[in-house]
């Protein structure tokens, strides 16, 4: 058997396909976001601005954050010594789910080693604690969801994006006295648009159905203490499950939920993916528990993000590129093609020192292909000028379609 021939032809697919992914080798600048050096294989550098990140506010380089961080280490050392039950359950991770908690306005938060990691082990759980279940989960949901559904081994039903009715003709085809879950997000991190929550919700009472949101691209940026769409909407407390990140607003790294006690301590108690794992460390915990409680009693950061955010789709806009309508923070540059789009990005990257991924499949269908940018309240206006130039300097060079 050529195992290496099976994996090396897994490879050529993806390259043949034109959608190979490249890491390039980051080393961001303590102090001075969005400024990075990129390390080239030959050992040479260069100075590189990034536009892709999910640090959406830099608080990643937030002194508050960096000084717990420093603190904790002096504290407590680098590991959290094992998982929660055989010794990992460290005081920092303890006050920060009492914050996340908080956040939510609910009873209790559990966190995780990852956003990924939270989705899949608490929609895999609930669909073997709940006899019968059926989760009904929105066509866009992130993988991770869809992995939790998955895993979960229970009965799924899709329904159409953000489709409120199609969700409905669904529901009523379940039997009243079955569990179900519908399983959405707030902010979808492709696209930019938003779920109608409300709508949502009022089926959920209609009939009888749990409801699990994932504000993993809304928790800090969105809301007047930074808990999301949800809180800005006034519907926390509709929601039964709330999942979010420690890896994007708040900058650090880790996921988490947060319900009533009884479904927190059920998850806790049942899944695998929480049980089995290393706790976050305690250096990571104080730096997130620190960029929450910094970000639930300051606007200045998510107000600059949006008028960032609200300048940059003009900008873009005014000079003819086909940037995707978006009512967020995300800013969706349409390319169409996975090889031009992957052009397009190293062309950036190479001549003009601009750091933008291309999405391609399976992130996003064949042939919606895009440049994701997400501005920062630290991506000035020269900062904005200059990629605004290079981006139709691009576009011209590689005869790329333009805006409608």
């Amino acid at each position: 058997m050529d195992y290496e021939s099976m994996f090396e032809q897994a490879i050529a697919a993806l390259k043949q396909e034109k959608r190979y992914r490249v890491f390039t080798e980051l080393g961001r600048h303590a102090g001075n976001f969005p400024k990075a050096t990129r390390h080239l294989e030959d050992g040479s550098t260069q100075d590189i601005t990034i536009w892709c990140s999910n640090d959406y506010l830099g608080m990643g380089q937030h002194p508050d954050v960096l000084q717990a961080i420093k603190e904790a280490t002096d504290t407590y050392g680098a590991g959290a010594g094992g998982t929660r039950n055989i010794s990992g359950n460290t005081r920092m991770i303890c006050e920060l789910e009492r914050e996340l908690a908080d956040l939510h306005q609910t009873e209790a938060a559990l966190v995780f080693t990852s956003g990924f990691v939270s989705n899949d082990a608490t929609l895999s759980t609930l669909g073997k604690l709940l006899p019968g279940c059926v989760i009904l989960s929105d066509e866009l949901n992130h993988a991770s969801m869809i992995d939790g559904v998955r895993h979960s081994g229970c009965e799924k039903r899709i329904f159409r994006h953000n489709d409120a009715r199609d969700l409905e003709d669904k529901l009523k085809t379940i039997a009243p006295d079955r569990p179900k879950v519908i399983a959405f997000e707030s902010v979808y991190s492709m696209d930019g648009d938003i779920s109608p929550i409300k709508e949502f919700c009022d089926l959920a009472d209609k009939y009888n159905a749990m409801t699990y949101l994932d504000e993993v691209h809304a928790v800090g940026l969105y809301g007047p203490r930074g808990g999301g769409v949800a809180e800005r909407e006034g519907l926390m407390h509709r929601i039964d499950i709330i999942e979010g990140t420690l890896g994007k607003a708040f900058g650090v790294v880790g996921g988490f939920i947060t319900a009533k006690q009884c479904i927190v301590d059920a998850i806790r108690s049942y899944a695998s993916g929480f049980i089995f794992t290393t706790t976050l460390s305690p250096v990571m915990s104080a730096g997130a528990l620190a960029s929450v409680r910094h970000l639930k009693n300051s606007q200045v950061e998510r107000d600059c993000h949006q008028e960032r955010a609200a300048t940059l789709k003009r900008l873009l806009a005014e000079a003819g590129l086909p940037v995707l309508p978006s009512v967020t923070h995300i800013v969706p540059l349409m390319v169409y093609d996975a090889e031009l789009c992957k052009q397009a990005s190293d062309m950036l990257l190479d001549d003009y020192g601009l750091y933008i991924q291309p999405i391609n499949y399976p992130t996003v269908p064949r042939g919606l292909e895009r440049l994701r940018i997400t501005p920062t309240p630290f991506h000035d206006d020269a900062m904005m000028a200059e990629l605004t130039s290079a981006l139709k300097d691009v576009w011209l060079r590689l005869e790329l379609r333009q805006a409608a």
